[in-house]
């Protein structure tokens, strides 16, 4: 499990949105679109979920694909 994840389009760092998901549910979902509070800039940012990615804890023996954000 991780968090949903997208870039602040302020400052370009990562925020959380609240969302608890591994990669593979993430991918399978249909598009959407959402808002999240971000506690850097203090502004409510609007995305869709293709702008979004899942950060889950590194497993021992499991590479990102290449298309996952470092």
């Amino acid at each position: 499990m991780g968090m949903v994840m997208v870039k602040c389009p302020q400052t370009g760092h990562a925020i959380p949105t609240g969302i608890k998901t591994d990669r593979e549910s993430f991918g399978r979902r249909a598009v959407f679109f959402s808002r999240t509070r971000c506690p850097i800039c203090r502004t409510d940012h609007a995305w869709f979920a293709r702008e979004a990615w899942v950060d889950e804890p590194s497993i021992p023996g499991r590479r990102r694909s290449a298309g996952s954000p470092a």
